[in-house]
């Protein structure tokens, strides 16, 4: 794997957790294409869920930044535009589809850090993933988890993001900031994991797939299995 030179970060528990329970970041034949034999998406909180885009999932990946700062741990998230084609204006993780240009997917997640928030790569040393997560909008995205070292500087990419902004991974983590809400979505009713943290709403995916890290963490299953 195209894998930056390992980082010497001070170990803490929080990263000890990470590193004991997420899995190895898979290739790109190993991305669920269909979203019926997918392990995680939307349809954990949606019985009957199908992507409103028909067709194979494209493939994704994203890069769950986890800053190792002296008094904790932070995740960097990033406010995309409002005039983007999909997830407009919502709060992401850095990343993107799949190019054919990357050779595995921590590359992908890794080229979409650089181009979106500036984030060298040098900066990151890469824990491992999640489960593939599938998207309203029929993608399968591999969130890949890396500790940060701090003393990076970040030059956003103004055409597609807004803002980027740190939450501490301890409220994320905790499971009486985690909402369930719900809403109709191209005629149907859909329900959602929410985090609001300060101004900010963070849902849906991203949501979902911090969900789907507390769950691992604490050892839970899905509430709602792949129907």
């Amino acid at each position: 794997m195209n894998v930056a030179a390992p980082l010497i970060i001070d170990s803490t528990p929080a990263m000890e957790r990470l590193r004991a329970h997420l899995q190895p970041v898979p290739a790109f034949d190993a991305i669920p294409r269909d979203h019926a034999v997918a392990p995680k998406g939307d349809f954990q909180l949606n019985p009957g869920f199908t992507p409103f885009r028909a067709g194979p999932l494209m493939p994704a990946a994203v890069l769950v930044p986890v800053v190792a700062y002296d008094g904790g741990e932070r995740v960097i998230l990033t406010k995309r535009t409002v005039h983007l084609s999909n997830h407009a204006g919502q709060i992401s993780f850095p990343g993107g589809r799949v190019d054919a240009e990357d050779p595995d997917v921590i590359a992908t997640a890794l080229r979409e850090t650089e181009e979106e928030i500036g984030l060298d790569r040098s900066h990151i040393s890469v824990l491992g993933a999640l489960d593939a997560y599938v998207t309203g909008t029929g993608f399968a995205v591999v969130p890949v988890v890396g500790v940060v070292k701090p003393g990076f500087s970040l030059h956003l990419a103004q055409h597609e993001v807004a803002e980027v902004f740190e939450v501490p991974f301890d409220f994320l983590m905790d499971s009486r900031n985690h909402q369930r809400h719900k809403g109709v979505f191209n005629g149907v009713e859909r329900q959602w994991w929410a985090m609001p943290y300060q101004d900010y709403y963070i849902w849906g995916a991203t949501a979902g797939m911090l969900r789907n890290l507390h769950d691992l963490l604490h050892g839970q299953t899905a509430e709602h299995a792949n129907p």
